[in-house]
């Protein structure tokens, strides 16, 4: 079995940042600079979301499978600062060289690390590779490499299943709920800059830890779809992930597999 690594990310503003860019004062607080921000977004768009370069990373969470073991972990605050939770992910895909899998990584994961990473010095050679060099490793990612949109190294499945047209994406979460999974427990992307400013930062990444086991579940599906899992291999899976997840013992998986009964394949 190919390793495989499905993240997914969990941003707040850069206040940092937004301090350096509007010139503010170092007595406004951190909401009040974030609220400006979004303020001036709104009028200049229509919405709120800042953009990528501003998004400033608190959680990677991520599943891990290869032929040894799956696992769950993320990479978060506040046992490293944004620099290590992006040089760690990178240092896995350095080490490890698996397929990586999104839901929207291409259009907000993906974008997010590369300015973060820039910004931060962040060395990610592995990643970056493209095939310009000679040896026949460096011609395999000329082919198949994790920039190009339409090669498989990184699946954005979100992207894929609407064959690259926007109009067709679906939420994660309304499909995941579809397929009988949990979908998103908790809170929203929207919440977690209000629980970061509270202090529930283990509250983010728990839900980010869920949100990537309903990727790499409804992953699973899709390998089942196009035939590459068979399936009893993809039956077999799915108790691999309840078991390890009931084994882990924590809150947040215990209220996930509450809501993944064993009748839902």
């Amino acid at each position: 079995m190919s390793a495989v690594l499905i993240f997914d990310i969990e941003t707040i503003p850069d206040v940092a940042g937004l301090r350096r860019l509007h010139d503010l004062p170092d007595d406004l607080a951190d909401d009040e600079v974030a609220e400006l921000a979004m303020q001036r977004r709104r009028a200049a768009t229509g919405n709120d979301f800042l953009p990528h370069y501003l998004q400033r990373i608190v959680t990677i969470s991520c599943v891990f499978r290869d032929a040894a073991q799956f696992k769950v972990f993320s990479l978060s605050e506040p046992d490293s600062d944004e620099a290590g939770i992006i040089q760690r992910f990178f240092d896995g895909i350095e080490r490890f060289t698996p397929q990586i899998v999104s839901w929207n990584g291409g259009g907000f994961d993906l974008p997010v690390l590369h300015y973060r990473g820039l910004l931060h010095g962040v060395s990610a050679p592995r990643y970056w590779e493209m095939g310009e060099g000679d040896s026949r490793d460096a011609r395999d990612f000329k082919w198949n490499n994790y920039i190009s949109r339409y090669h498989s190294r990184h699946l954005d499945l979100m992207d894929l299943l609407a064959l690259y047209q926007p109009r067709a994406n679906a939420p994660l979460d309304v499909l995941a709920k579809l397929m009988g999974f949990p979908g998103k427990l908790g809170m929203d992307g929207s919440a977690v800059w209000g629980a970061y400013q509270d202090g529930r930062i283990a509250e983010i990444r728990d839900y980010c830890e869920t949100d990537v086991v309903n990727t790499y579940l409804v992953y699973l599906r899709f390998q089942r779809m196009r035939g590459v899992m068979l399936a009893e291999e993809y039956e077999a899976e799915l108790a691999v992930v309840r078991k390890t997840l009931k084994a882990i013992g924590a809150p947040h998986w215990e209220a996930f597999l509450a809501q993944w009964p064993e009748s839902c394949a």
